[in-house]
Formats: C-alpha cells, structure tokens, sequence
C-alpha cells in the first residue's frame, strides 16, 4: 500500500535518472540518450512550460510522435503539477475539438503531428513545440534552469486525462490524480510487488513503440527506466516491425495487443528469426484467445503474460506464466489474478455479490483508480459507486483466483429483442481447436432487428468448418447467438487504440460490403 510520506510522482523517477547519469534511458537508432541526459531535457522543458505560464493545475495537452523529448515533456508538464491530457492519435477534428476543450492551456507538438486539423481544434490554447514548428513556441530553444527540476504536483490535482475508445459516442476523458499516481503499481519502486519487480528485471531492453499517450505503454516504459533498463525506439524501415526489431536490437521486454502477437506467430510459423532474448512479452489491450495464447507459449516459453484492464482503472489482473504452468488446462482461458493492491468482485444485475463461480459484472477496487470523467459526474456516479468502479465487463473468478471473461456487459446485439452478448460467443468460437481467434459484431437486419456476425482467424493449419461452428454456438448459447455470417479473415484490421477495429471488419466482410469483398 502506498505510504503518503513518499514524495509525489515522477520524483521517483527523477531520482533515479540521477542515481545513474551515465547510463543508457534511450536507443533510437544510432542515437543514445543516456539518463543524465534525460534529466536534463526534463529539467529544461519544465523551466519552459514554467515560463510560459503552466503550473499546478493548469492543462497541457501532449500529441508527439514516440521519443525522448516527448516523454521528457510529459515528465516536466508533471513535475510543475499539470493537468496532462493524452491525445490518441487517429482523432477526427470533430473529436480533437471535443479533447482539447477540457480546459486545455496548452497543446505540445513536434513536427510529425503539428497538423492544420490540431492547430484548428486547439483554440485559444498556446501552441508549444518540441523543435522547431512553424506558429508553436519551440520549448526545446529555452535555455533551462540550474538545480535538480523541484516537483510542485498537488495531491488532489488532476495528473491524467486519458480517455476511452469513443466506439460509442464521444471519448471520455478518465481523470487521475496525484494521489492515485503515487500509489500506482509501476510508478512508486519502493513499493513494488514481485511482479511489477519481476517486470522491471525483465524489461531491460524495452521495445517502446505506438503511442505515449497509451498509459499501458507510459506503465512498462516507467518500470523499464526506474529498473535501469533502456527503452529501445525501433527505427523505421518500411518493414514490419514483430518479430524482426526483436531480433535486431535483442529485446527482453514488449507489451503488444492480440493482432500485434498475430503478426508475430505468423512470421514466426514461417521464418526462422531469433527472439530468444525475450523475456517478457506482456499482452494487453484486447482479448486473446486460449489456443492463440498456447502457441504463444509453446513458441516463446515461460515468458507470456497476459493482463486485463480498463482506462478507467488500469491494470486489474494479469495471468503469469507461473499461472499458466500450474494451471495448464484452464489457466490459458482466464485473464490471471487481481494485480497487487486490486480487490475484485462479482455482482448481479442488483449489485450483489455472488459466490465464486458465479458469473455477473466486475467490480474493482484500487488505490489508483480514476477519480471520474472529466465533466460527466452523472456518468461518475453510474461508473463509481463506494470506491468501486463497474467495468461493464462480464465474468467470474475460481477457486484459484483466476478471473474469466465472458463478455461485456454494454456489447451486445440485440436478436429478436433478446440481448446477445458478443464476448459470450467470440468466447464459444475461440475455444474451437480449428480458430485462433474470434470477433463478434452486430449490424442492422430486417428479419430480427439485429443480426450477429462472426469473424475468425484460423488456428495454423486448420480449416474451420462453419457448420461446426454454427453449431457449437447453439448448443452453448441457443439459437439467439448464433452468426447469421462467420467470416474467415487471415488478419483483423486494428484500430489507432491498438485494439482489433470491429467496424473495420464490418465495413470490410460485412453484409454491406461491396460484392466480392470476401
């Protein structure tokens, strides 16, 4: 548990770039940053975002491509105390508009996403670069200050505003604070459980690729500079990146979503590449199905960790290889245990909880969890109720303590009036031998309202047979749940979240798609 004595987030951090100036923080290409350095650019950016009027409080909206100076902006925004937004990548401007206006002082760019469409969005927000960008201020042109960078965060202030996918609507922006960062499970050391240590030993070559605007990504990179590793950014080659940048520059620790690891095994299947330095390969992001997470095993080894969370509460439990050894049956189907510090519980439609084994919604409980959506507090207290977040998502837990996940409470189809819950048979369909994985959409239909269809990706080798599959549906879930289409797609189109795009696949092989497009 956390202890309030400790200094706020990211002191931890900056003490640690000075306990060990000379060594490595960051490798991109030919190009060292050691983590004296680091501190330095930190230290620097944070005397000019000072100087131009940011502070406790006020909101600094961050959009750069990966690399050091971006996280160094993100590190300095925090140590003055600000409010820092994460801009996904991929917004329309309607949704960047909609991001920017949650009190946004200040928008910081570098010159790969300084679009027109930003500049649009940002309104009256001042314009800062990390290098030179035509209409931005260049922070990186300030001279910087003396002296060891002072932390200013207030404990009750907002630290965080990520937000969710917006598959539904507009994307909600999760507000965490200070508190809840200095009792994080990756960002306090002296605080670590053996797993987040366990990580932090294993991530000493860091792949640090996608967005820094990902907290799981923010999570790994942290526990890889405060265990004195080094974060290595992939130089882009035009090629695909798994498993190949493994290989080159000997990684020991990824964090990657389902289709990331797809991509990965099938290159594996059919070229022989070296990733015996990996160590840990944490999956995040999306569900993956227990026969794709076996051959993960089977190919890598013991190193395949599988986690479960949400923006609004993070990291809330995660399968171990140590799990999946003891546990070689059942243990690939679950999502693992509550990560340290995390309190599950699993409740029926009236908020009751059942016993083990019961399947209903999951509640979670944590030190760090989000303090509420940014503006929406009738949408705060539907989410969080006496410290404890609904997820929406629907399992169970074991007499192990393992938690499963059968589908999402709000994703659902709705077949002749009757609610159908995708997770339930991308569940059913994934456990079939011949399919490595499952997605499940609904769409629009004149006979039943809404109709269910399934896309698969086959096991290697294997053919599924769709009867079969019909079939298997409608035995464990009843006519209701059966496709109307199964669909079999050799990759799944992944959205700017990292994250398998359902839409995508509906546009692409549904019953809209243009004739031929299967």
């Amino acid at each position: 548990m956390h202890d309030s004595a400790e200094p706020p987030f990211p002191h931890p951090l900056l003490e640690a770039l000075r306990a060990s100036p000379d060594s490595p923080a960051f490798e991109q290409g030919d190009r060292l940053v050691s983590r004296g350095e680091l501190l330095d650019l930190i230290r620097r950016l944070a005397a000019a975002l000072l100087d131009a009027g940011l502070g406790p409080g006020r909101g600094v909206a961050v959009r750069a491509g990966v690399s050091p100076e971006a996280f160094a902006a993100h590190m300095a925004a925090h140590a003055l105390g600000c409010r820092v937004l994460c801009v996904r990548p991929g917004y329309t401007p309607r949704l960047l508009a909609h991001v920017l206006g949650m009190g946004i002082d200040a928008v910081v760019v570098d010159a790969s996403t300084a679009t027109p469409e930003l500049f649009g969005a940002a309104g009256p927000a001042a314009m800062l670069s990390l290098g030179p960008v035509a209409g931005a201020a260049d922070l990186l042109a300030h001279p910087g200050a003396g002296g060891f960078p002072d932390v200013t965060a207030r404990p009750d202030d907002v630290a965080l505003l990520t937000f969710t996918s917006g598959s539904t609507g507009e994307p909600k922006g999760c507000a965490l604070t200070y508190r809840a960062l200095g009792a994080h499970w990756s960002w306090q050391p002296r605080g670590w459980s053996p797993l987040a240590a366990e990580f932090a030993e294993s991530l000493g070559r860091f792949l640090l690729f996608g967005t820094l605007s990902s907290t799981v990504i923010l999570d790994y990179l942290l526990l890889c500079l405060l265990g004195g590793g080094t974060a290595v950014i992939p130089e882009e080659d035009g090629g695909p990146l798994f498993p190949y940048a493994i290989e080159r520059h000997r990684i020991t620790g990824s964090v990657m979503a389902a289709p990331r690891l797809c991509q990965m095994l099938d290159v594996l299947r059919a070229e022989r590449v070296d990733v015996g330095s990996l160590r840990a390969l944490i999956l995040g992001g999306s569900p993956v199905g227990p026969h794709r997470l076996a051959e993960a095993v089977k190919r890598l080894g013991p190193i395949v960790y599988n986690g479960y969370g949400t923006t609004e509460s993070g990291l809330i439990s995660m399968l171990t290889p140590g799990d999946i050894a003891r546990f070689p049956d059942r243990a690939p189907a679950s999502v693992g245990r509550p990560n340290p510090g995390v309190e599950i519980s699993v409740r029926d439609e009236e908020g009751r909880p059942l016993a083990t084994g019961g399947t209903g919604e999951i509640y979670v409980r944590s030190p760090y969890l989000m303090a509420g959506y940014w503006g929406r507090p009738e949408e705060t207290r539907e989410a969080v109720t006496d410290g404890w977040l609904r997820t929406r998502d629907l399992g169970h837990l074991d007499e192990a303590g393992l938690l499963y996940l059968v589908g999402r409470a709000r994703d659902v189809i709705l077949v002749n009036a009757a609610v159908v819950y995708a997770g339930a048979v991308e569940r059913v369909l994934a456990g079939h031998p011949d399919v490595a994985e499952a997605y499940v959409a609904g769409a629009p239909d004149e006979r039943t309202g809404e109709a269910v269809h399934a896309f698969i990706v086959p096991a290697a080798g294997r053919t599924p047979d769709p009867d079969a599959l019909t079939a298997l549906v409608r035995s464990e879930l009843g006519e209701d749940g059966v496709p109307q289409t199964i669909t079999t797609v050799s990759a799944v189109p992944v959205a700017t979240s990292g994250k398998p795009d359902k839409r995508a696949l509906l546009e692409l092989y549904g019953p809209a798609a243009p004739r031929g497009a299967r």
